[in-house]
């Protein structure tokens, strides 16, 4: 069988945890009779030094026509001073907003063997694994009025607008609840329901689907402000989280560093289905495209194959590749490897591309 897939390595460090996935989808479609068909696409800087846009209508188009998304990073200090509208972030909105992948799945899972690498003591995130559910086209990114005006006085004025419809919060917080059936049937909604408007319709919607809908799911509400704060203090509260675009930006980079790095972190984002269950979805690791150690053989490429075991599962049903792609992960960091963003004393720091040769390895043996 052949899936297809449209790559869009992008900028930075992009290039090279992506050549990792190709390396692992060869191995898969070799091993397990599913082969990917990957095409290559340009995005973010990488795009407009070629075509003078950040994505073309014609990438664009193929990505609606894919099956999946694979997304490396964009941007850099490079293009810091082009038009905003031609920042190679802009890309990753209309990305987003053009397949309608509404609902960004950010999981934090703590591996045993990095527990120690976290900033935190290890018994608060030992076995931590969290589900951060972020909707991700709609609110305060997306809202209009927004720009940057000149006031009758002289000074200048930054307008951005959030705002949220009832069928925009609903059906994010029901892939949540449809989430937390499969795990420990929690979910927390956060919002600023306290001095915000949309925070407090973000609240009374949740609450109506909940009773509608997943009454056999547990639901407690917490304040955005509180959640940061639970996040490092008591992590393993939490089992699944949801939240808007603004405030799951940021608790999700949070989350991610949990962990011990960004490096760690892969993503998934899904829209609705349609009438065959087919979702148009973007995978992609939490991490940016970390310009500084762009092409030294450095990066980190797990949250980039992490990313990809996510395609495996929510994309094309393949929960047992997916598994077993994420125990090889796990063996590897058991045995001791790390690259550089993970490293601590008395562990083997490696490269970008032998992390890779060691996960491939690992796949090989798990088959045997």
């Amino acid at each position: 069988m052949s899936r297809k897939v449209l790559v869009l390595a992008g900028d930075g460090i992009g290039p090279e945890v992506m050549h990792q996935v190709f390396r692992v989808a060869e191995w898969f479609a070799k091993h397990r009779e599913m082969a990917f068909d990957l095409s290559n696409g340009l995005i973010g800087g990488a795009a407009l030094d070629a075509h003078g846009v950040p994505m073309t209508d014609e990438t664009l188009a193929d990505a609606v026509a894919a099956d999946a998304v694979l997304l490396g990073a964009v941007g850099g200090p490079k293009w810091d001073a082009v038009d905003f509208s031609l920042r190679p972030e802009a890309a990753l909105l209309a990305l987003r907003q053009n397949l309608a992948v509404f609902a960004n799945l950010r999981p934090a899972i703590v591996f045993p063997a990095l527990a120690s690498a976290s900033t935190l003591k290890t018994e608060v995130i030992e076995g931590l694994d969290l589900m951060i559910v972020r909707e991700l086209t709609g609110g305060i990114y997306f809202g209009q009025p927004r720009g940057i005006e000149t006031l009758p006085d002289g000074q200048r004025r930054g307008v951005n607008t959030q705002v949220y419809t009832t069928s925009e919060i609903q059906r994010v917080a029901a892939v949540a609840f449809e989430l937390a059936e499969k795990r420990a049937k929690r979910v927390c909604s956060v919002e600023k329901a306290n001095v915000m408007e949309s925070g407090r319709l973000w609240r009374e919607e949740v609450t109506a689907l909940h009773a509608q809908r997943f009454g056999h799911i547990e639901l407690t509400h917490m304040y955005a402000d509180n959640c940061a704060m639970q996040l490092v203090r008591n992590p393993k509260q939490f089992d699944v989280i949801v939240t808007d675009n603004l405030f799951g930006d940021m608790l999700s980079d949070e989350a991610a560093m949990l962990t011990g790095s960004l490096g760690m972190l892969p993503s998934a984002s899904l829209g609705a289905a349609d009438t065959s269950g087919r979702r148009r979805a973007v995978y992609e690791p939490v991490h940016g495209s970390a310009p500084d150690i762009a092409g030294k053989d450095m990066a980190n490429p797990i949250a980039m194959l992490l990313s990809f075991a996510m395609m495996q599962r929510y994309s094309f049903g393949l929960t047992d590749d997916a598994e077993l792609l994420e125990t090889a992960i796990r063996n590897v960091l058991a045995g001791g490897m790390r690259t550089s963003d993970i490293m601590s004393p008395g562990m083997a720091r490696v490269s970008t591309s032998v992390m890779g040769d060691s996960i491939i390895r690992e796949l090989g043996k798990l088959v045997r």
